[in-house]
């Protein structure tokens, strides 16, 4: 039986309690505000449903998720980024980012990131937990990504492409980056072949569970001002 949660409370269900069928589906309604979106995170949930649905939390078993060390990098791509054809920046349009993402795609009418969604991300990010990843061609945003990083955990949220390479020159930047600064694992939420392409693999919930444990509240030297690189 689903779990409705309630405005004046923060708290969620345990995550063995989300449902077999469909994957994961954990509870409905609250709201998008920043302290919800914080806790829900830190207990292994997201927030992902379609406009004119109430909020639906996630937490799908298994869960999708890349290591740093496992980034797989083709040899196509990495003579994208030998090439240095587009530049990459962190945090320089992070509205831009989740407005393109948000866009309609080729192959779907709708968009789950919804103007209210849009809107909670961009007070996360200005809360400083919510992150982007831009990629730009002669001053032109082409690809980029946003999601949350929380203490060595980044949680991946969504990605677009305007170019050829475009979002796994982003991600791949953005991957090298995290190593660098001490971060453990990368949520990816739900398998998708790109991300696959990248090194992306299914752990169990639990396992999952077990790295926010540990790892949620462990420091990391990240430096999110604005860069170009």
């Amino acid at each position: 039986m689903l779990t409705w949660l309630q405005r004046d409370t923060l708290e969620f269900p345990p995550l063995e309690k989300a449902m077999r069928e469909p994957n994961g589906l954990l509870a409905g309604g609250g709201d998008l505000s920043a302290d919800r979106l914080i806790r829900a995170y830190r207990h292994g949930c997201f927030p992902w449903y379609q406009q004119g649905q109430p909020i639906l939390w996630w937490s799908p078993d298994p869960r999708t998720v890349l290591f740093p060390e496992e980034l797989h990098v083709s040899r196509s791509l990495a003579k994208v980024l030998r090439q240095q054809k587009y530049q990459v920046t962190f945090d320089q349009d992070f509205a831009g980012v989740i407005r393109a993402c948000a866009a309609p795609r080729d192959y779907t009418d709708g968009t789950w990131i919804t103007g209210s969604m849009q809107a909670a991300y961009i007070e996360l990010h200005a809360r400083g937990f919510a992150h982007s990843v831009e990629v730009w061609e002669n001053g032109e945003l082409i690809g980029g990504l946003y999601g949350l990083a929380m203490g060595q955990l980044f949680f991946g949220e969504s990605m677009f492409s305007r170019a050829d390479n475009a979002s796994k020159v982003g991600f791949a930047t953005l991957v090298e980056h995290l190593k660098q600064w001490g971060f453990v694992l990368i949520d990816c939420q739900m398998p998708t072949q790109h991300l696959q392409s990248l090194g992306a693999r299914s752990i169990a919930r639990q396992t999952f569970a077990d790295y926010l444990n540990k790892h949620l509240d462990l420091s990391n030297s990240a430096d999110w001002l604005p860069r170009r690189v």
